[in-house]
Parts: structure tokens; sequence; C-alpha cells
């Protein structure tokens, strides 16, 4: 079993970066205005085959499990996108009819362009809100390191450097973000913001909308993060069923309240 992860892993993630050298070539070919494509996830994107990222998107680098996790809600919810890079996981929660509110942040200028335009190209304006802004632990700006045809590793962490490459960004406070959450809606909470996502889950558990985090998913770094202080302090909140989805020092994570969504529902503060 660990064998087939591995080598599945690495297959989908070799494809990706093949195909997205030839699906450049033919781009910078044609020379005419990208068309959005559909990939393995089903739903339609603007295409930018000199971003690794989008690759990663539309060849399912990233497998199926949390886009499993989000079909199988059953019960109305809204899904919070903290690091929504070009909006895959936002557009893959829209599909579930349960799916009542998006709120999706990318800090990046240039990324959430992109994002804005997908979540306009899947008619979501009506039930999305993005935030060119990164969740952290005061409100302000910050530089965050990126890393050239790789939007996806934009990162806050501290020492994060990819050779010089930064951008000046905004900061959101839970406090500013709060207002923009539903008071009526148990959340479903993903991030993924390359080793700062301590800081979030930190500040998330201060949001006055706290109580009614559903589940948390988010990606976790063992060389960059403490795993342990992380769960010890999602353990003290209320969250005891985890599945990890992953091997090795990189995995992902989702932690889930004992709770049904629709018990949730009925604690808005």
């Amino acid at each position: 079993m660990l064998f087939d992860f591995l080598l599945f892993r690495h297959l989908r993630v070799a494809r990706a970066r093949a195909m997205r050298q030839v699906h450049k070539r033919a781009s910078m070919a044609a020379g005419k205005q990208p068309q959005p494509v559909v990939g393995h996830y089903g739903v339609p994107m603007l295409p930018d085959w000199s971003d690794r990222t989008f690759a990663y998107c539309h060849y399912a680098t990233y497998g199926d499990y949390l886009p499993n996790v989000l079909a199988a809600i059953d019960t109305p919810f809204a899904f919070v996108d903290i690091g929504a890079n070009q909006g895959l996981f936002s557009l893959v929660a829209a599909k579930n009819p349960n799916c009542r509110k998006i709120v999706a942040m990318e800090p990046v200028p240039a990324t959430f362009a992109k994002l804005q335009a997908n979540l306009e190209l899947n008619g979501l304006e009506d039930r999305a809100q993005a935030f060119n802004a990164a969740i952290a632990d005061r409100a302000g700006s910050a530089e965050i390191a990126l890393k050239p045809e790789h939007s996806g590793a934009a990162s806050l962490r501290e020492g994060t450097d990819f050779g010089g490459a930064s951008q000046t960004i905004r900061l959101f406070s839970i406090a500013e973000l709060d207002p923009h959450l539903p008071a009526n809606l148990p959340l479903f909470v993903k991030i993924d913001i390359e080793g700062y996502e301590p800081v979030a889950i930190r500040q998330l558990l201060k949001s006055a909308h706290a109580g009614r985090i559903m589940a948390l998913f988010y990606e976790m770094d063992e060389r960059w993060s403490d795993a342990d202080e992380v769960r010890a302090m999602l353990n003290a909140a209320g969250f005891t069923a985890w599945r990890k989805f992953g091997i090795g020092r990189h995995y992902d994570m989702l932690a889930e309240r004992p709770l049904t969504a629709t018990q949730m529902a009925q604690r808005v503060a």
C-alpha cells in the first residue's frame, strides 16, 4: 500500500510536469487567447501553462481525497479557502449543492486575478467572496516569498527564500475576516499556505465563528511546523476526529469535531 501511494503520487507529478511543457510550447506557438479547460476535477479553469501549480490542478496531482470529502457533505455548509491560489478547491466545493457560501483568500495579486476569473467563469459571483489578502496575527502588510513558475509555493513563513523573489501583500486579522464569514452555516476550512498554517489555525480558533467550524483540512510539513503542537491546539478546541492523507514529513490532515453539521448549525452564536 505504501509503495502504491508513493508510485502513483510520483506518477501524477511527473505527468503534470511533462504535459505542462507540451501545453506551454503549444500555447506559445498558437499565440491565441487561452480558452477555458476542464481537467481531472471536472471544473473549468483558465489555463496558465507557464505555472506548475496550474498543471498540478489540471492533472490531479493533489489526489482525490479532499474532493471526495467535500462531495460527501450532506448538509448546508460554507467553504473557507485560505490560500485559494487559482480557486481549484473553491470550485470543487461549489459542485456540492449544499455549499451555500465560499470565502476565498489569496494574497498574491496576480494569482488573485486568476482566482476571480475562475470564480466568474464558474458562475459563482453570487455565492463566492474573494479577498486579496492573507490571514495573519495582525492587520497590515508583509513580504511574501514567491517562486517563479510555481504560484502555489508562495509563503509567509519566516526564512523562506526562493532566490530573492518577493512581493508586498495585505494581511487580514481575524477581526477583519470575521464579518465576512456567514453566521448561520457550519464552516469547512481548507488551509494551504506553505508552512504558515499554524498561524492561521491559531487565529481561526479566536474567531467569533470558531464554534461552528465543522472541519479543518490543512497541509502539514514537519520540516516547517510542529505537528504535535497543532494537533494539541485543535484537540483543546474540540477537534478529536482525525484523518491523515499522505506519508512522510509532508502530508494533509483533516481534523473534525464529533458533531454533525446539523448540530453545529444550531450552535450559532
